[in-house]
């Protein structure tokens, strides 16, 4: 387990470098944040009517509300209390943070589950970053529901300014639980250093691979295998090798897959 030292019940400011840091590499990033957002446009004319942006309040560096900004992989208008109850649920038994994408969430829009488990619906933050309401790395910006129902010890975490990746992040994530989550946020608050930084930034990318490979995993071992519906294509042509029934299946797998 993580340790941390007690609360030194005090913010601790962003050092000049790191807010440096920010500014260079959200500028550098700007190209392709535009290059996706085109190709978000794009994708949602077909894929789901509606806003390409989503946005959402989150609790921040000394608990000041922000509105976060994100690529929206749901429908629209959807039922945001499934994810409180989630929530609840994960603070109460302090299991695994599995996502709801793993479980095939209805109201994610196709294609949706990959931005997520990527992380690239997160990459509007860019925007909080250069309005100072967020960090390339630091703790994770919390929903108002989760914050209210933190200990004081916990909220300790919005003692620096929340970040797009951070310690967590690359720790585990979705195999970590509630409170490791937070004591690794209170970690990071309590040794920022450019040395942990460029650590953590250097991390990000097997972790988004790795959180990739878990979702997939997760997402196809609620479908049927593909040597079931092989099967399946062999009895129903009554033995025969079937290739229009086996495509059929094999297409359905894939259909089913995302």
């Amino acid at each position: 387990m993580i340790s941390i030292m007690p609360s030194i019940n005090r913010p601790v400011p962003m050092p000049a470098w790191k807010r440096a840091v920010d500014v260079v590499c959200c500028l550098a990033a700007l190209p392709i944040f535009a290059l996706l957002t085109l190709a978000m446009t794009i994708v949602m004319k077909i894929a789901s009517r509606g806003p390409v942006f989503f946005r959402q309040e989150r609790v921040g560096y000394r608990d000041r509300r922000f509105m976060c900004y994100k690529f929206r992989t749901m429908v629209v208008d959807a039922d945001s209390k499934i994810h409180q109850r989630h929530c609840d649920d994960l603070i109460r038994s302090n299991a695994p943070m599995v996502k709801m994408d793993s479980r095939r969430d209805a109201r994610i829009i196709p294609g949706g589950w990959l931005l997520r488990a990527s992380g690239l619906d997160e990459l509007p933050q860019l925007i909080n970053v250069l309005r100072g309401d967020m960090s390339l790395v630091g703790p994770r910006p919390c929903v108002p529901y989760e914050h209210e129902k933190l200990l004081p010890w916990q909220r300790e975490r919005s003692h620096a300014v929340p970040g797009l990746t951070g310690l967590w992040q690359v720790s585990g994530k979705n195999r970590t639980t509630f409170e490791e989550m937070l004591r690794l946020d209170i970690h990071y608050t309590q040794n920022i250093s450019w040395r942990l930084d460029l650590r953590i930034m250097l991390l990000t990318a097997p972790a988004l691979f790795l959180q990739i490979s878990d979702t997939c995993r997760a997402r196809q071992s609620l479908v049927p295998s593909a040597s079931t519906y092989a099967a399946e294509g062999l009895r129903r042509s009554g033995g025969g090798r079937d290739t229009s029934v086996f495509s059929r299946n094999f297409f359905s797998i894939f259909r089913r897959c995302q």
